[in-house]
């Protein structure tokens, strides 16, 4: 249901869907082609080898074009600022991904062995990581971008490193009821993931997600999100159009507005707070301070607006349920 607390934009239903190559599901592709190029980076925050695979069949134009060792190049001489800015998303993704990493690792050597990644995309952690025998990972996603996912890496002869099970149904379905019926244990301590999936969301349906991870937490569960609070509009609207001039420059296909595609609500729950109202331990890390601590910040247009970067969030279901 949407109201005028929660603008969206007019290519989003309360039932749309979509594949790989459109709407939300083309994000996975942006997403998964900056983990393509940090991999190639000569000293690379993280290591994704099957990225570049998943971008490479994905159909969507643009974000195959930046596996380009030159686009780099051609977006400087375009626009330096530009430039910075796509620099800045590239060191974001490889940050966020190296903080979620190291939570899933953390949960493993707690003992947790399931695993639920919410709106998995082309995440292919399953494949990646290197999970203690018996891990179970849960993939929670739209029926064709889990079909793109498990096909094209099968293709290419990838085994996942853990024991996959695909759960598609929209997360604005039943969601919890299908993750049960493939096998989900709520009894057994789990670690969830929301990563890129929030803004996407409007407030209550943040809200209605996590009461659901919430009752089938056994305690000693863990979470972790990228949590985002509203955003100044004008200036959402100022990097729409830098981006559109500079994607014209280069000739890229953008067919996607993904500014479009989320939800910037201001009644959205700051996630540290209600996590910790709602039988969590909480505490949240501004990315600004993971990037500049690791390196990877780079200053931009809006690195000083308040609100502009997410925060990486941890929780622990302590107690009974």
């Amino acid at each position: 249901h949407r109201t005028e607390s929660t603008p969206m934009s007019t290519l989003r239903t309360h039932d749309d869907t979509w594949d790989i190559a459109t709407s939300v599901g083309s994000t996975a592709v942006m997403v998964a082609a900056a983990r393509a190029g940090e991999t190639d980076n000569p000293d690379p925050l993280i290591r994704d080898p099957y990225a570049r695979i998943l971008v490479e069949g994905a159909g969507t134009g643009m974000w195959e074009s930046m596996l380009d060792e030159s686009m780099a190049d051609r977006v400087e001489a375009a626009d330096p600022e530009a430039a910075a800015i796509f620099r800045h998303m590239g060191n974001y993704q490889a940050v966020r991904t190296h903080f979620f990493d190291a939570f899933f690792a953390d949960a493993a050597a707690a003992g947790i062995r399931q695993i639920v990644i919410l709106a998995s995309g082309l995440d292919s952690r399953a494949y990646r990581l290197d999970w203690p025998a018996g891990t179970r990972v849960y993939e929670i996603d739209q029926p064709k971008v889990l079909e793109y996912k498990a096909t094209t890496l099968a293709e290419h002869g990838v085994r996942p490193a853990a024991e996959v099970h695909e759960v598609p149904v929209d997360l604005r379905q039943d969601w919890a009821a299908a993750l049960r019926g493939r096998g989900f244990d709520p009894t057994q301590p789990t670690a969830w993931l929301a990563e890129g999936l929030l803004m996407y969301l409007p407030a209550d349906a943040q809200d209605r997600l996590f009461e659901q991870v919430t009752e089938l937490s056994a305690p000693g569960s863990r979470v972790s999100a990228e949590a985002i609070a509203h955003r100044d509009e004008s200036r959402r609207a100022e990097m729409r159009e830098r981006f559109e001039k500079f994607a014209d420059q280069l000739g890229f296909d953008r067919r996607i507005d993904i500014g479009e595609l989320t939800y910037n609500d201001p009644a959205r729950a700051d996630l540290v707070e209600w996590l910790n109202a709602h039988g969590w331990t909480a505490s949240g890390v501004p990315s600004v301070d993971e990037m500049r601590r690791l390196g990877r910040w780079v200053d931009i247009p809006m690195g000083d607006q308040p609100n502009a970067f997410a925060t990486f969030v941890i929780g622990e279901r302590l107690g009974s349920r």
